[in-house]
């Protein structure tokens, strides 16, 4: 080795965590970031839509690490299409500090596509400081194996129907796809909502669709050991030419097939009736994703509302804090062609 290479300052390690809406990522980085053995790592967030919800979530989690200086949260876009507005400036603040971070964890919105994310690292300065240790891709079990990401026919021509403009193609699949292709490991998360028999089926089919050398790993509830995840090694920046992509032709990546928009509510007396109210406005109107905080009167804490197609879940996360208004607030998420004002007019009566 010589001299200048044994003198020369290590790269620090950069995760991309990626994966489709609700498929997990903020419960995957929140796993992470409580087993880190004290390393010094910061996160980078972003999301699709006007209001972020997940800095929120991790803000509000306790955990070391998790303090409101080492969570950056790149809002109002999607990372994969702002890098140089949003994501290279970030990434030089945080490398600028007296003590830069150990290891960052950048989780993508669930529309990104990773490659574009992972070429800004080439950014020279960027490059020179920071390496590509890996890419994550996050997947929802239940939601792959109940065809979420397999065109329906019948739901293809009534959206159709609705807007003719609209083409054949499926951009759920083409994101979930660019999102596995790019990936060193798969976490297969939620199997616990799957039979062992449908869980080995679902891992057989995903592992057909991988690149070679691909990890997949099923999980419940993002635990993925650290040591694995954070530590893939993989110099994804340098490898770009073999993880194939829906949109390597396309000179600019867009957002026009979905839709998001932010729902503001008063108090919701009985979050139970509420989450299977929701339940059914998701069902009438084929939404995607809904997350966001309800006030509870008497309650001195938000409840969590977080609902990935039909299944609906909440919990009461953390006390509202002094300063902030206690209000409900919920992101909904779905293909264009939704019908805002009848869901608006639907969740106003939680």
């Amino acid at each position: 080795m010589s001299v200048s290479a044994r003198h020369a300052p290590r790269r620090i390690p950069a995760t991309v965590i990626t994966g489709f809406l609700g498929a997990g990522k903020t419960t995957l980085v929140r796993h992470l970031m409580e087993h880190a053995g004290g390393r010094r790592i910061a996160l980078i967030i972003n999301e699709f839509g006007d209001v972020g919800m997940d800095r929120e979530i991790l803000a509000a989690c306790g955990v070391a690490g998790c303090a409101e200086d080492d969570i950056v949260e790149l809002a109002n876009g999607c990372i994969c299409c702002t890098v140089a507005d949003e994501f290279l400036p970030t990434m030089e603040a945080l490398l600028a500090r007296p003590q830069p971070p150990e290891h960052i964890i950048i989780e993508t919105s669930g529309l990104a596509l990773p490659k574009p994310l992972v070429r800004a690292f080439d950014w020279p300065d960027v490059r020179a400081r920071v390496t590509v240790d890996g890419v994550v891709a996050v997947v929802d079990a239940r939601s792959v194996h109940d065809g979420r990401f397999t065109e329906d026919p019948a739901g293809l021509a009534a959206r159709q129907a609705a807007d003719p403009a609209l083409d054949h193609d499926n951009p759920l699949e083409e994101v979930f796809e660019d999102q596995l292709l790019c990936a060193d490991m798969v976490v297969l998360n939620k199997v616990d909502l799957l039979s062992e028999a449908e869980t080995a089926a679902l891992i057989a089919e995903l592992g057909g669709r991988l690149r070679p050398g691909t990890r997949l790993v099923p999980v419940v509830e993002g635990r993925v050991d650290p040591a694995v995840a954070l530590g893939l090694m993989a110099g994804v920046e340098d490898d770009l030419e073999g993880r194939p992509s829906h949109h390597d032709t396309a000179i600019d990546h867009d957002h026009d097939d979905f839709h998001s928009f932010v729902v503001g509510l008063g108090a919701v007396a009985d979050p139970a009736e509420a989450r299977q109210r929701l339940g059914a406005v998701i069902a009438d109107h084929d939404i995607l994703r809904i997350k966001g905080f309800l006030a509870v009167p008497g309650k001195p804490m938000r409840h969590l509302i977080q609902a990935v197609g039909p299944r609906v879940s909440g919990y009461y996360d953390r006390p509202w804090r002094a300063d902030e208004a206690r209000e409900s607030r919920l992101v909904v998420i779905g293909l264009r062609g939704l019908d805002e004002a009848a869901i608006r007019g639907a969740l106003a009566g939680l």
